[in-house]
């Protein structure tokens, strides 16, 4: 039997991740979303902190050019830099394969991380977009965080850019493009259980 790899992108505030872990409940599947930061983290021995900073950075020429130069053209040159810089495009490929390892293990969640794109080609994936109205999303971050609701705007419009801008650099696609999911939800007239019900309810008959 082959494994079923479920992935759940999200905008900011949506509760995707919320759903996702109820989903597991539900199904009995492991959700995976920070323990792969910790898995890249340990691979080049890098905090969670320096990982996400790095995601954050915008790729250049020289950086482009210097993962060229160590994959092809230092082929056979033993020589390793001490204080080689690690490049978000390395993060990328790592956490790429880090998942990859992971569903030939086992059936799962993954939340994040552009997994739509990871499994485009894989038949047995599902792939999930959460999202919701802006006025619901910054409600609920700006509980979630403990803050006013001004500052949770100004925070959901960051973090909604930065993953933008992330999946553009590595997927040359947008995650807002329907077209990238199986499933593309907005969430806001219904409840966390009710959702991850409804999504429960459809997945088990593809695993039957």
């Amino acid at each position: 039997m082959r494994n079923t790899i479920i992935t759940i992108n999200r905008e900011s505030g949506s509760g995707g991740r919320e759903i996702a872990c109820r989903l597991g409940e539900m199904l009995g599947l492991k959700v995976y979303d920070k323990a792969i930061i910790e898995s890249v983290a340990e691979k080049y021995h890098l905090t969670s902190q320096e990982i996400e900073r790095i995601r954050e950075e915008k790729l250049n020429f020289w950086d482009d050019f210097c993962q060229f130069y160590r994959q092809f053209g230092a082929a056979g040159n033993s020589y390793q830099p001490e204080n080689k810089k690690v490049t978000s495009r390395e993060l990328f490929y790592a956490e790429a394969q880090i998942m990859r390892n992971l569903a030939q293990q086992e059936s799962c969640i993954f939340v994040g991380r552009s997994g739509f794109h990871v499994f485009k080609d894989n038949p047995d994936a599902i792939r999930i977009f959460i999202m919701a109205d802006r006025e619901v999303r910054i409600k609920r971050f700006a509980l979630r965080e403990g803050i006013d609701e001004k500052a949770a705007a100004k925070l959901i419009d960051e973090i909604d850019k930065a993953r933008e801008n992330y999946t553009k650099t590595f997927t040359d696609t947008s995650r807002y493009d329907a077209r990238n999911y199986d499933l593309t939800i907005n969430v806001s007239p219904f409840t966390t259980e009710s959702v991850a019900a409804f999504l429960a309810e459809n997945i088990r008959r593809k695993m039957a």
